[in-house]
């Protein structure tokens, strides 16, 4: 093929923004950006627009926004731009006629190595589970959810003392790079395509929810410590002490053992530290956040509040 192909880029978040722009600075032509609509945010519930959508005017490119991807003016506006391809960021489930427009089809970028961690959160439940590497995925949308045919992917250490958020700033980076390297590949004609495994011990990545990431101290410390890290910053993994709610951003591995205790048992000098029993040892509560204050360390809390 060789040529420049008439793409359509779809996203949200910031996580989307680095693909956006590394299309951009490699001099592909991309005529449209599908995002989110604007949305209330601030104390004053100011409508604003996507980080995506930000990134888009900056560069002049025409931006659509609609509530419903199948919007019959959408999908015309969407048509009016004869896209040879489409690549979707960190955006939301399509509908087949909208990712079976372009005549070459629609890829996306996944954070994970497909076929696992198939799912809406794949960085948090790949650090929940303790992995060491993860990675980035391109791939053509089929009507099964991250299951169509692999194009490339990249891989990415996982280290003892990453977050969720360490590891997605480096997805970012290595995803965006992947992202201009497949739509090359597309471009030159040459470009693998490679059914996914459908079957053996795959491992998901649901949608996490208030339920999801509440903190279960009956495990042992290590798991414990890698759910609060495969939650952190967000949307942060969280317990009660003595009925009072805490996000919890960052727990150690205690070397003390200040009692006998039952597990979930809390214990502070309300100096400096906080500890939590797990089932085979005691964690340290270092950065955590009461309902209706900000994120502080454990010293930070305990200088204004007593446990």
């Amino acid at each position: 093929m060789d040529k420049s192909l008439r793409i359509v880029f779809m996203g949200t978040p910031d996580f989307a923004v680095a693909s956006l722009q590394r299309l951009l600075g490699g001099g592909c032509t991309v005529v449209a950006v599908v995002t989110a609509p604007d949305r209330p945010s601030g104390r004053g519930l100011q409508l604003t627009p996507s980080a995506v959508k930000k990134a888009a005017l900056a560069a002049n490119l025409p931006v659509l926004q609609p509530e419903k991807l199948r919007d019959p003016a959408f999908l015309d506006e969407l048509a009016s731009y004869k896209a040879d391809l489409q690549v979707v960021v960190a955006f939301r489930m399509l509908p087949e006629v909208v990712w079976a427009m372009p005549t070459i089809g629609t890829f996306n970028l996944h954070g994970s190595l497909l076929p696992q961690y198939r799912g809406a959160a794949p960085i948090n439940w790949a650090i929940i589970n303790g992995e060491t590497e993860t990675g980035v995925t391109t791939f053509f949308i089929e009507k099964e959810i991250d299951t169509g045919q692999m194009i490339f992917q990249d891989t990415e250490p996982i280290y003892p003392d990453d977050t969720a958020g360490t590891v997605h700033d480096r997805l970012m980076e290595r995803g965006a790079d992947l992202v201009l390297k497949t739509v090359r590949a597309i471009e030159a004609g040459e470009y693998p395509r490679t059914p996914q495994p459908m079957s053996g011990e795959l491992k998901s990545a649901p949608k996490l929810s208030r339920e999801t990431t509440e903190i279960n101290w009956n495990q042992p410390a290590i798991t414990v410590r890698n759910f609060v890290r495969g939650l952190s910053p967000y949307p942060a993994a969280w317990t009660t002490i003595n009925d009072k709610f805490f996000k919890v951003y960052n727990v150690s591995i205690a070397n003390e053992s200040p009692f006998a205790a039952e597990v979930g048992e809390a214990y502070t000098d309300n100096k400096t530290t906080i500890l939590i029993r797990a089932a085979d040892g005691w964690l340290s509560l270092d950065s955590l956040q009461a309902e209706g204050k900000r994120r502080m360390t454990a010293e930070e809390f305990l200088r204004g509040n007593r446990l």
